[in-house]
């Protein structure tokens, strides 16, 4: 077995977040503040979004999107089970009921049929994920739910600087989600973002993450007079750090190169594991490109060996992939939940893993990687 390990995920970080963290630090402005708002106002611009709040996570960016659209309990709202559990949660934090819908094979993410199939009269809202960096088709879904008369909010927390019909995912989005988890391209350890046009939601959310209040502590520190904040509504504590933001501000500057040596080594693995019988690899979609946040491979009846032996014997051989993607419908939490089948999902949940996939990644990684897999290929 070898010592030297490959990751599944390392940030690239290094001394410029380092530096941007440590002048916020010393700037005597460590909590939400003017770094926050540059840091909205350089992403919005990015995701070609009218507005942009910072928040703690994309768990409770999703939160107040849901909020923001009035939901409550006796409303269902339509979301793919093929999804990391915060995204069926956060319907349940605001008292509505998730209802699981399956997904396409291809992308892992919901079509227009897959929610036909399972919305219903209570049906409120749907909730689409941009699934690991591969962007949902939001032109047939926005489309759909305008039919449907259905928001549509997107779950984009793996997708900054993937493309849907070459604009990125989140341009012309109603409202949507974002995480900045280590795992993701741009990190700022933790930490989200929702995205709107609507400026109205935009204020609101603003005042939502911050305990309802209607001046923030930036707007006191820059007025001249006493500022008396009133708190027009029950709010939250899901407020960004000025140095979270400091380092967002970095990472957001990097992305055109992460996306760039993600997409060559993503191509890369295509080409090394193109005469693998029964696996398939994760691919572009017609509508769009992905940023690869994860490369995921699909294995078939073919593959001479499961899922979870694989994932043992790639560990053995020091590859640190991870399971694909989960379904939430199959966890404990959502035990005895009704719900139509979902065998895409499970299919999906069941026979895929993710490799190794990162900035820095060198070539002679990815080719211990690739052999890993052919010797278990040949068994």
């Amino acid at each position: 077995m070898s010592t030297d390990r490959i990751p599944v995920m390392i940030p690239w970080l290094g001394e410029e977040e380092a530096k941007a963290a440590s002048d916020a630090v010393l700037s005597g402005w460590v909590a939400q503040g003017p770094r926050v708002a540059a840091f909205e106002r350089a992403f919005a611009e990015r995701v070609g979004a009218e507005h942009a709040v910072a928040v703690s996570s994309c768990t409770t960016a999703l939160h107040l999107a849901l909020v923001a659209l009035g939901l409550g309990p006796g409303d269902e709202v339509v979301v793919p089970s093929l999804s990391f559990i915060a995204t069926a949660n956060a319907v349940r934090y605001v008292g509505a009921e998730p209802v699981f819908a399956d997904v396409d094979l291809a992308t892992g993410n919901l079509t227009p049929a897959t929610v036909d199939a399972i919305r219903t009269p209570r049906t409120k809202a749907v909730l689409a994920v941009h699934q690991g960096g591969v962007p949902a088709d939001v032109h047939a879904l926005r489309a759909a739910c305008a039919d449907w008369d259905l928001p549509l909010v997107e779950d984009a927390a793996c997708a900054i600087g993937s493309t849907v019909g070459g604009k990125p995912v989140g341009h012309g989005a109603l409202i949507a989600a974002w995480s900045f988890h280590p795992r993701k391209l741009v990190t700022t350890g933790e930490g989200g973002m929702v995205t709107t046009d609507d400026a109205e939601w935009a204020a609101r959310l603003r005042r939502l993450r911050e305990h309802g209040m209607n001046a923030s502590a930036a707007d006191r520190h820059a007025s001249n007079k006493p500022v008396l904040e009133s708190y027009l509504e029950v709010g939250y504590n899901y407020r960004m750090t000025d140095v979270q933001a400091a380092i967002g501000l970095v990472q957001l500057g990097k992305l055109d190169a992460m996306i760039a040596r993600r997409r060559e080594l993503a191509a890369r693995y295509d080409e090394l594991l193109r005469d693998v019988t029964g696996l398939t690899p994760v691919r572009d979609p017609a509508h769009g490109q992905s940023n690869f946040q994860s490369y995921w491979v699909l294995l078939d009846g073919e593959f001479p060996v499961g899922r979870d032996d694989l994932l043992a014997a790639l560990a053995e051989a020091g590859v640190s992939a991870r399971r694909g993607i989960m379904a939430s419908h199959l966890e404990p939490a959502y035990a005895g939940h009704p719900g139509a089948p979902l065998p895409v999902t499970e299919r999906i949940t069941r026979d895929t893993l993710i490799l190794p996939l990162f900035h820095t990644m060198t070539e002679a990684q990815q080719d211990r990687v690739v052999a890993a897999l052919r010797e278990q290929a040949r068994r």
